[in-house]
């Protein structure tokens, strides 16, 4: 038992200093903007209170000291509007730096040296074909990755060894022996104290065997026929930077105070959110605060039984999806599968053994996480859709009203797309908006939100952003998607956007009129020659 408590406290204390990381990453963008950014300050102490709450959480003291320092002096610069004077800065900078020296990485610039350095790790590109690793390495920066090309076995041994990569792009048949690159995978994997993600590239007919043995390997994609970089880099996407899990949000719902305190604590020290109540008709209230993924309740409570309120929830078309999982000492099989006919989803007798209940809902969120994004998001982008996008912007502008915070809706449209499809073929508009898709992932924020509005159409809900800021992170995306090329048998095409950005004008204005106004915006830089950004 000492053993495996040691392995969990472990396993989050690698979350506390994944965080870290966002925090530092936030911090060197807004020091290359020289501290006069209102959405990367923002987005900084929003990480920084993230990072409090976890260290607390997992009783990491150091972290945490730095942490509520850092969000204290970062609140009062918000409040003051992001005004700040060199001292402030210097001090802000001395907590920054202890907080890197934590995380066991450099800042982003060294003070001594002068030369740059990174907080993220390299991808390792290993492909035969040096013109398709010279290409992938290029792309990958477009989308804010730093990959390394590799075209010997020695070289990519002591490049692991010394430096653990992000991710690994490894041909089946690097360096021209038969599965030599699946090989050489097991050698390294074997070394390292975790596996490593790895996306094989198979020119070649491949066969059961040689999928099996890159599965055995580790690999976690195989990349059939010739390598289509943009595919590559969607995939690389997948294990590095969208493999961050933000906790479970879980609502417990139980009559019995030390019941509904076992559960809140259980599930809190696995990483989860969780919020506890125990008056059944406040539910409804719980509910549209929280917004949990699971609910757990008890089946028998004073006015109102566990199965009535789950009716209840799934009558509102909000609550349909969310999974409901029934706690009770009930060990009468006919009753309990007639309480989940009622809308339940899953049943623990009573008393329940932790790891189970930690493994039951790890397994529901996962898949209620994978079902939500069918609804909600775009099939081709992955972004959220028509419907969700506007959701959200309603959401966002009623929270920044309350936190008195500014807020940008961006509208975008891919300019001449038509002749793209018309010239290229629709398989290459469908890489474009997926390549557009993927940059705005990489460049903006998590708290921002990014949907696909209609065919090559997107917007963007930017809270927390002025219309200086929201112009300007607009122009430099736009800057650097138009160097972006797009591969094809002709040659390589380049694409630009036009954008309109809208602030919102105070709490007398709703979303349709934002969008509106966004829309307009819009419509000046298309008739003003496209390939720009108007306000």
């Amino acid at each position: 038992m000492e053993s495996q408590q040691e392995k969990l406290k472990q396993h989050f204390a690698g979350r506390v200093t994944t965080q870290a990381r966002v925090v530092l990453e936030a911090w060197q963008q807004l020091t290359q903007a020289n501290w006069n950014d209102d959405h990367w300050l923002s987005e900084l102490q929003h990480a920084t209170d993230k990072l409090g709450r976890y260290a607390a959480r997992f009783e990491m003291l150091d972290h945490l000291s730095i942490a509520q320092s850092l969000n204290a002096a970062l609140k009062k610069r918000i409040l003051d509007g992001g005004r700040m004077d060199g001292a402030s800065i210097h001090e802000l900078e001395a907590g920054f730096l202890k907080l890197a020296g934590l995380t066991g990485r450099k800042s982003d610039r060294s003070h001594e040296s002068g030369k740059r350095t990174y907080l993220r790790p390299p991808v390792y590109i290993c492909l035969n074909d040096a013109e398709s690793s010279r290409r992938a390495v290029k792309q990958l920066q477009f989308f804010g990755f730093r990959g390394e090309s590799f075209q010997d076995t020695a070289s990519l041994l002591r490049a692991v060894y010394s430096r653990r990569p992000e991710a690994l792009l490894i041909d089946t048949d690097f360096t021209g022996p038969r599965n030599e690159g699946i090989t050489l995978t097991k050698t390294l994997q074997a070394r390292l104290e975790t596996p490593l993600p790895v996306l094989f590239v198979c020119d070649r007919e491949s066969d059961i065997d040689t999928r099996l043995e890159s599965s055995r390997a580790g690999g976690e994609e195989f990349i059939q026929g010739s390598s289509n970089t943009s595919v590559i880099i969607e995939k690389i996407d997948q294990y590095t930077r969208g493999n961050t899990l933000e906790p479970y949000r879980i609502l417990v719902i139980d009559d019995s105070k030390a019941q509904a305190t076992f559960m809140e604590n259980t599930l809190k020290k696995a990483g989860m959110e969780v919020k506890a109540i125990t008056d059944p008709m406040i539910a409804l209230e719980a509910f549209q605060q929280f917004e949990p993924e699971i609910i757990i309740m008890d089946m028998y409570m004073p006015g109102c039984t566990g199965t009535e309120l789950a009716k209840v929830l799934r009558q509102d078309d909000k609550f349909m999806g969310v999974p409901i999982i029934y706690l009770s000492a009930e060990d009468d099989i006919n009753k309990q599968l007639h309480a989940m006919s009622l809308g339940g989803d899953d049943f623990l007798v009573k008393p329940i053994n932790p790891r189970h209940l930690v493994a039951t809902i790890h397994n529901r969120g996962r898949r209620a996480r994978s079902l939500n994004a069918l609804l909600v998001r775009d099939s081709l982008t992955g972004l959220y859709n028509h419907t969700h996008i506007l959701n959200l912007m309603n959401s966002t502008i009623l929270a920044c009203n309350r936190k008195e915070l500014p807020l940008c809706v961006a509208m975008m449209d891919i300019d001449h797309f038509k002749n793209v499809n018309d010239t290229y073929g629709h398989p290459m508009g469908d890489r474009v908006l997926k390549s557009l898709s993927l940059f705005l992932k990489q460049r903006l924020r998590r708290s921002d939100h990014i949907g696909r509005y209609g065919g090559e159409e997107f917007m963007l809900v930017l809270p927390g952003t002025r219309i200086k800021d929201g112009q300007r992170i607009m122009e430099e995306i736009l800057n650097r998607f138009r160097e972006l090329g797009h591969p094809h048998e002709q040659g390589e095409l380049k694409v630009t956007f036009s954008c309109g950005v809208a602030e919102l004008n105070g709490p007398e204005e709703d979303s349709k009129v934002l969008s509106q106004r966004a829309d307009e915006a819009l419509y000046r830089a298309k008739h003003g020659g496209r390939n720009r950004v108007c306000t």
